[in-house]
């Protein structure tokens, strides 16, 4: 593989789309986005669309758009209705980042930013990982800020993914956003810089906090 493929991810809330924003407008690097791909897959009239309408019928909506935060609320309360939804739209994320990835390009490094990047197994996407992290309290304090949920809401989204302990030794890059750096782009910046002028070796963690 000799173009560059980092695969961004991260915990919910720790700023991976902050991250992607700044590898493409600083460094010019072109960003495929798994979520923007989910939301393709259940998109008005999709067989992604059609299938979880024929399961949760209209509590998530109806032919003309999927009603995704209902469908959170579902899927974020019951284990196994997480699992069948991920089954359904995992395996469409993933061809389309093979039809992606296949396209020719002149682009020296892609950036796959890939929330569930783990817990979806598409490492082997990847020349290498980078992980966005913060502690867990600022998770929780800027899901319930950001997006209104209540605590025990945000508790949820967190609890079903991965732990950021879990995720940070298999990472080869550490990009620190917590509440010393959050909102700090030239920080940011040039923690971002780094790695990008110096890859770091696969599965070698290379932690770039201050």
């Amino acid at each position: 593989m000799n173009q560059r493929r980092i695969g961004l991810t991260g915990g919910i809330a720790t700023g991976k789309s902050t991250v992607a924003r700044l590898l493409a407008e600083r460094f010019g690097l072109p960003v495929l986005d798994a979520d923007q791909y989910a939301r393709e897959a259940l998109a008005p009239g999709s067989a992604g669309a059609r299938a979880v309408l024929a399961r949760y019928g209209a509590r998530v909506g109806g032919e003309a758009a999927i009603d995704r935060g209902a469908l959170g609320r579902i899927v974020f309360a019951d284990a196994a209705e997480r699992r069948w939804l991920e089954r359904l739209v995992h395996p469409l994320v993933r061809a389309r980042f093979d039809t992606e990835l296949a396209r020719p390009t002149q682009a020296p490094a892609v950036v796959l930013m890939i929330p569930l990047l783990f817990e979806a197994g598409l490492q082997e996407l990847c020349s290498e990982i980078w992980l966005v992290d913060c502690p867990e309290a600022e998770q929780l304090r800027r899901l319930q800020q950001r997006d209104g949920f209540s605590a025990s809401e945000a508790r949820a989204r967190l609890e079903a993914q991965w732990p950021l302990e879990r995720k940070r030794p298999l990472a080869d890059v550490v990009i620190d956003n917590g509440i010393d750096t959050g909102g700090d782009r030239q920080g940011l910046v040039r923690q971002l810089a780094v790695p990008l002028a110096s890859p770091a070796s696969p599965a070698k963690r290379r932690d770039l906090s201050p």
